[in-house]
């Protein structure tokens, strides 16, 4: 193995259900029912997926997604504003907890 990230592991997500099948069952069932067509269309959940994939980090989801979003017919920049959607959030998530930081510099200094 030349990284710890290798692509052809996405393609044995299916497995994963390999040493408890009933769990890994129970995901899978669940997570085909979340990317089914309700209140969101599938492809509404595509660019979602994408962006949560950055925002976790994830790099299978990021290939999985990435290749699912443009299938399902979105730009590239479509799918490079969804990113810029997730890093904002995250971004704001770090900030935010700034006000903890200074809460308890606030405290301390008194």
């Amino acid at each position: 193995m030349s990284n710890y990230y290798e692509s052809e592991d996405l393609k044995k997500f299916g497995n994963i259900g390999e040493f408890q099948k009933e769990m890994g069952d129970k995901f899978f069932s669940y997570y085909g029912e979340v990317f089914k067509d309700g209140a969101l269309t599938a492809k509404e959940k595509s660019l979602i997926a994408l962006a949560v994939a950055h925002a976790v980090q994830c790099p299978y989801c990021i290939d999985a997604y990435s290749s699912d979003a443009y299938e399902k017919g979105f730009s590239e920049a479509q799918m490079m504003e969804a990113v810029h959607v997730a890093a904002s959030i995250k971004g704001g998530a770090v900030l935010v907890h700034g006000v903890q930081m200074m809460n308890k510099v606030k405290e301390i200094s008194m």
